[in-house]
């Protein structure tokens, strides 16, 4: 099977135990995380070969942070390193109707001021035949989008399905180019993109016509307009019970239908930080094993689910696991 490569930035993760909070912290866990990275390592997991390409600082925590996701299987070969610092956010686990929370440290890191000529991208995606990414790439620097597009250049030369989660991040954008000039000519270059209401609106301008005010099937109508090179549009739907309890379900627009996947909840969150690419994984999953819509939604939102029960950013669920939900058994009865 032919490589998913994802390209971002990885973050260094720090945390009180369990449910403490910043405030009270006399020492801090330390991860590693980032939203591309997170789906290479969920993709690896389950047996998809996967590699992340990024940028750390030439030091202890670029080693660290290399070796956390060589762990779970994802090729890190082709890494630059650099000086500067790695980038870091502190999150405080919510429970009931306290959220959880999330502070970021992360201007000026290593990945912002990347050389885009470190990467070489007609050798990386030799034997790949995905390459996925997201809108916080091109919001951190313009070094960053640079690579980026030169990425999508040579992807879209070399035939790879293209993905996207397009999401919006306001206060990423800093450094003098919007979203609205930058966003439009990436997703341009996609396959498949998750797309919110929110999303179409803050990057595309696009919101609901009148005859549609409950508006996503025709939001999706109005992205494929204007981005008709677009095979699918996915996004996910979350139920807020509490910070403890939530729903999840997908759907997917392929130009002409909507299909929309059964609604799972979950009812006892571990950690929520990585559910999205967790579905993300599942959804690249589903499309190379299954190559059937409604069974790639299914595996996707059931490995999403079961994410939010596993501590970290990675999901570390097994394939059977995430099969199980799958099929429709929440019941976490205990296996001997």
């Amino acid at each position: 099977m032919k490589k998913v490569i994802t390209f971002g930035e990885i973050m260094g993760r720090l945390s009180p135990a369990g449910y403490g909070r910043i405030t009270q912290a006399q020492s801090l866990n330390i991860t590693y995380g980032g939203g591309e990275a997170n789906v290479a390592g969920g993709l690896a997991h389950i047996g998809i070969p996967a590699e992340h390409v990024t940028c750390f600082p030439n030091n202890e925590l670029g080693k660290a942070a290399t070796g956390y996701y060589r762990q779970v299987g994802v090729d890190m070969s082709h890494t630059a390193y650099q000086e500067g610092r790695l980038g870091l956010y502190f999150v405080e686990f919510g429970a009931a109707m306290r959220p959880s929370k999330v502070t970021y440290d992360r201007a000026d890191s290593a990945f912002a001021n990347l050389n885009p000529a470190d990467f070489n991208w007609k050798e990386i995606f030799k034997g790949a035949g995905w390459f996925h990414w997201t809108g916080i790439t091109p919001a951190i620097s313009e070094a960053a989008t640079v690579a980026l597009t030169a990425a999508l250049k040579e992807a879209k030369a070399q035939g790879l399905t293209i993905s996207a989660d397009v999401n919006y991040r306001k206060n990423l954008w800093q450094y003098g180019k919007s979203v609205k000039e930058v966003m439009p000519d990436l997703i341009a270059q996609c396959d498949i993109i998750v797309c919110g209401k929110a999303d179409a609106e803050d990057i595309l301008d696009i919101v609901p016509s009148g005859s549609h005010k409950s508006g996503w099937h025709d939001i999706c109508l109005q992205i494929k307009e204007h981005f008709p090179n677009l095979k699918k549009i996915i996004n996910t739907k979350r139920g807020q019970i509490s910070a403890s309890q939530n729903t999840l379900s997908a759907t997917s627009f392929d130009g002409s239908k909507v299909i929309k996947s059964d609604t799972v909840e979950i009812t006892q969150i571990v950690d929520r930080i990585g559910g999205g690419d967790a579905f993300m994984a599942g959804y690249i999953y589903g499309n190379l094993v299954y190559g059937d819509e409604a069974k790639s939604l299914a595996f996707a939102v059931a490995a999403s689910a079961l994410k939010h029960t596993i501590e970290g950013d990675i999901n570390l669920a097994n394939l059977d696991e995430i099969e199980t939900v799958m099929g429709g058994d929440i019941t976490g009865r205990l296996k001997r």
